[in-house]
């Protein structure tokens, strides 16, 4: 038995070693000579820091043998001298799609259902990882070999569809040997953002979908590994089994980069993040992450702003996008985030050097981009004893060069993979330029060639100083100038031609006009010198300076706290105080400090508000404002593993513009596309800040229900997506079947863990999860109604669950059950004046916010509208006009309410000492429609300064013709430009669906 094993694994080893040896090789002339090959006079960069001067590289059998300055050269060796020129290790662009066909996008419309020929495999169709990358490759030489000439010799590739996407491949770019091209089948396991283009099934249809659907692969991943499954799942086998890969995710975004992380750090990973080009907006964030990034260098043309009505078309972001990205490269190094380069979402791989040239003269080190292309991409992937260096062992992928690799001048020559040359340019060409005596058969003339060492140009002036039109072109080091005749009346050419010997005296035969056959011969008189115009020189544009956010209002620093003092101001607290006059508010440490008359406090900067309005912030109950790629999940009935916490945008003027209106805090909900919505962001509009420093801290837990046309689809068109329910009736059975099995989660976990978990423990659902969360009174709903019969359906269905709905929102047949509201103890949240805009809403009033007061209910004003929500103050009004509610009560509706509403209200919504430092200075009384907002104050931060606000825009005006100065600069100067194109904003409402 021993003999056989051992006879079985000899021949396994003699065929892995001897297979390559006898295998046919029709693909190439070139055979593999196990001779060596020995590169000498030339400096090695061996690594971006270790550089040998006049060195020696030996390669043998596609490997580095050894690099110095005294390596013995063997006898069979053939040797190359390389006086003058440099080695560089081939570069690494470890995110690529190189061999892969697009994936084909499928027809119709998208359905919830799975494709049940997808049994055995995940539930969710954008989940794929059980794709291999080398099982669907095909080498591009093509492809290949503009990699080659741009210097790179290994990529790694992937399948490009889908959110978990398999495992990509490495390939060296070896266009001699198929058998040798695969370096590993599966290195790295990739994630994005993006569903799958080759299935129907609707969900995912938003980013934080996308991001949820991750969420549970991973529980599921988890629970599938521990054994507690009784079917076979291949995505989830694939995903254990390809843990220990290099897990790498295409962000696509700076702040997606943000949450990918997050995603990471819930879960204990290492994602390896590809962004696209804008970390530097929020490098203090990007460098907290401590991630790994790979960086692309597709920075934007230049835009054709000669047309002024087109020019006005452009948003300023991206106008300043255009002159700041550039800078990218430099401050992810700057502030030491380790990054590879990619060549990713470049129209042109050529582009690459001349955008990473770009990047160099904008300040990034040339030493950090040689490391970003050679060590780092190796030390990413654990391959840096195999590529990335030229360290003994390593593999035989160098760049040969005319000089520093990313000087604009240098010539690459040629790019050898595995050992095996590609030429880019003739190595053995020679450089003739510099200023010669030119004699033909006994007559004289200048020669000064010039231009570039592959492409030089020639210019011969007689004695006299006359120009002599001439052309020269070289191929393998044979010159030929064809001289045109001073005569312009004659026809024939003198043609020179000559072998480039010595770049001192160059000589050959030459044939005159009349055919007569002579001799040539020039001497150089002067070394070539290039001449550089003082007023061509390419001069970095002034950058402008990143703001916080990087657009139009951001503010060069990130504004802090400060203690400010408010005298005589009429103060409306909210309290039973009332409203209160000629009172003085101190804001200090970021609260209240005080409140009443004659206070003082030396390090306060005092501000005299007599004649002035001071109030609390404005709280928006229901807001669609500063979402991310989606603010309905609609694919599912029901999506409460969903939340808008994950996809907050900081980057949204209407932030800005809210701030401009009072608006302090908002909670930015779940649209109204199923029954059961996701879960809901409570932020406060610190503009500038990023995503997470929005959120409200601590914040009480809410998720958004609804009811009416929206759920039922019955306003969706005939191209969107069918699914349960298509009736109201059918909506309450969603409810009562999702809580039931809520239910039942909930009580299987209990049982777990008072058993000190025992046995299997049960799966995580974050879906019923969440529900299970309101049975426990741990959550609250906000349900988006209308009508009274569902208004009252849904009550029932609480009710029989034991817990109560907290707020209805829009609610405008509330005054129609405003006594069984009260009995059930739910609040309102209401629009002032809104109805008839579609059948549901045919019986709404201008006094159901106030009926609905009267009736002792908690009512609030919401906005659900971009517009709106800046003007929350006059809606306030329309409670005095519509239902002679007290000016008081009427400002409680925008304030102090919704902060009850959302369980707030002990921190916010009211002017009381020990409370966050949420005001709002107004220039008159806030109801007016006079009023406007002088400053907005959140935690005793000045977010909006109406005084800085005109500055700002005369900034901003200034700013922008200094960028159109410079891109009409762009255009003078011949640079490629893009026709500017106006970005249309898309403002989310109840029920925006993504396409």
């Amino acid at each position: 038995m021993k003999k056989i094993l051992f006879l079985l694994l000899f021949s396994v080893v003699l065929s892995k070693t001897y297979a390559q040896e006898y295998f046919p090789n029709n693909e190439s002339i070139q055979n593999k000579s196990a001779n060596f090959t020995a590169f000498t006079n030339a400096k090695i960069y061996v690594t971006p820091t270790q550089i040998i001067e006049k060195g020696t590289l030996l390669i043998q059998n596609g490997k580095v043998v050894s690099a110095g300055t005294s390596v013995t050269i063997p006898k069979n060796c053939t040797t190359i001298d390389l006086e003058g020129k440099t080695i560089y290790p081939s570069f690494i662009d470890i995110y690529t799609n190189f061999g892969i066909e697009k994936p084909k996008s499928v027809a119709g419309p998208r359905m919830p259902t799975y494709d049940t020929k997808r049994i055995g495999y995940y539930w969710n169709e954008s989940i794929l990882a059980e794709a291999n990358a080398y099982e669907n490759f095909k080498y591009d030489q093509t492809k290949a070999e503009e990699l080659l000439k741009a210097g790179f010799g290994v990529v790694g590739t992937h399948v490009p569809n889908g959110i978990a996407r398999g495992t990509g491949t490495l390939i060296a770019l070896n266009n001699f040997e198929k058998q040798n091209q695969l370096l590993a089948d599966k290195l790295t396991n990739h994630f994005a953002f993006t569903r799958s283009v080759t299935t129907n099934q609707s969900y995912p249809g938003s980013l934080m979908g996308m991001m949820a659907l991750l969420r549970q692969m991973y529980h599921d991943l988890d629970w599938y590994k521990k054994g507690n499954s009784v079917t076979k799942d291949l995505s989830l086998e694939a995903l254990a089994n390809n843990e220990k890969l290099v897990q790498i995710f295409a962000s696509e975004d700076k702040l997606n980069s943000l949450r990918a992380a997050k995603i990471a750090k819930e879960f204990g990973l290492n994602y390896v993040l590809k962004g696209n080009g804008n970390e530097f907006e929020r490098i203090e964030e990007i460098k907290n992450t401590n991630s790994k990034f790979i960086i692309p260098v597709n920075f934007p043309e230049a835009y054709d702003v000669s047309d002024p009505n087109q020019a006005n078309q452009m948003e300023l972001k991206d106008l300043r996008f255009w002159n700041q990205a550039p800078t990218n490269l430099k401050v992810l190094s700057d502030n030491g985030v380790v990054f590879a380069l990619t060549t990713d979402k470049l129209k042109k791989i050529e582009d690459f050097r001349t955008n990473l040239l770009k990047a160099i003269k904008f300040g990034f080190d040339s030493t950090k981009a040689l490391e970003a292309l050679t060590t780092i991409p190796a030390a990413i992937l654990g391959k840096s004893n195999e590529v990335g260096s030229l360290k003994n062992g390593s593999l035989a992928n160098f760049v040969i060069a005319s000089g520093a690799i990313f000087d604009e001048k240098t010539i690459l020559y040629e790019n050898w993979v595995q050992g095996n040359k590609f030429v880019i340019n003739d190595l053995t060409i020679k450089d003739i330029r510099g200023n010669y005596d030119l004699t033909i058969n006994n007559e004289k003339f200048k020669w000064k060639i010039n231009g570039e060492v592959s492409a030089p140009k020639s210019e011969i002036t007689t004695v006299d100083a006359k120009k002599v039109n001439s052309k020269l072109s070289m191929s393998n080091n044979w010159l030929s100038t064809v001289i045109k005749p001073l005569d312009s009346t004659k026809t024939s050419f003198t043609r020179l031609i000559g072998f480039i010997d010595n770049t001192q005296t160059l000589s050959g035969k030459a044939v005159l006009f009349d055919g007569k056959e002579v001799k040539w011969s020039a001497v150089k008189t002067a070394p070539f010198v290039r001449i550089i115009d003082s007023t061509k020189v390419e001069k970095n544009n002034f950058v402008i300076p990143r703001t916080f956010p990087n657009t139009a209002f951001g503010n060069l620093s990130k504004p802090a706290a400060q203690t400010i003092l408010y005298k005589n101001a009429t103060v409306w607290t909210n309290e039973k105080e009332g409203i209160l006059t000629e009172t003085d508010v101190l804001v200090k440490n970021g609260k209240i400090a005080a409140v009443g008359k004659n206070i003082s406090d030396a390090s306060a900067t005092v501000i005299d508000a007599k004649g002035k309005h001071l109030t609390s912030g404005i709280i928006d109950e229901h807001s669609h404002i500063a979402i991310s790629n989606g603010v309905n999940e609609g694919g599912h009935n029901s999506s409460a593993e969903v939340t808008i916490q994950d996809v907050v945008n900081s980057e949204d003027v209407n932030i800005y513009r809210e701030l401009a209106g009072g608006v302090t805090t908002s909670q930015l909900l779940h649209g109204s596309a199923n029954p059961i919505g996701g879960r809901s962001a409570i932020v406060k509009w610190k503009w500038g800040a990023a995503p997470e420093e929005m959120l409200y801290k601590n914040q009480p837990g809410f998720i958004k229900f609804a009811l009416g046309e929206n759920v039922k689809q019955s306003n969706w068109g005939n191209t969107n997506p069918t699914r349960f329910p298509q009736t109201r009736m059918g909506v309450e059975q969603v409810f009562i079947d999702y809580f039931q099995r809520a239910k039942e989660y909930d009580l299987s976990w209990k049982a777990f863990n008072a058993s000190n978990k025992k046995g299997k423990a049960p799966r995580v659902d974050i879906e019923l999860q969440t529900l299970a969360e309101i049975l426990n009174k741990e959550r609250f709903i906000s349900c988006h109604s209308y009508v009274q019969s569902e208004i009252l359906m849904l009550m029932n269905v609480a009710e029989k669950f034991n817990f109560k709905v907290n707020t209805y929102t829009h609610i405008l047949e509330g005054y129609k059950v405003a006594d069984k509201m009260k009995e059930h103890g739910v609040g309102a949240s209401t629009f002032s004046d809104w109805w008839a805009y579609k059948f549901e809403v045919n019986d709404a009033i201008p006094f159901n916010g106030p009926i609905m007061h009267n009736a002792g209910l908690v009512v609030a004003y919401n906005s659900d509208d971009a517009e709106m929500s800046r003007r929350l103050n006059q809606e306030a009004a329309k409670a005095v006009k519509y239902g002679n509610i007290s000016e008081e009560d009427a400002w409680k509706f925008v304030t102090l309410n919704p902060a009850k509403l959302l369980h707030i209200d002990d921190k916010v919504g009211s002017i009381k000492t020990g409370k966050d430092a949420d005001i709002v200075l107004w220039s008159d009384n806030p109801l007016s429609i006079y009023a406007k907002a002088e400053q907005t104050l959140i935690e005793g931060v000045v977010y909006f300064d109406a005084k800085k606000d005109i500055e700002k825009r005369t900034e901003i005006t200034k700013e922008r013709s200094e960028l159109i100065g410079q891109l009409l600069q762009e255009k003078n100067k011949g640079m490629i430009t893009q026709e500017p194109k106006k970005k249309e904003r898309k403002e989310y409402e109840c029920d925006t669906l993504e396409e």
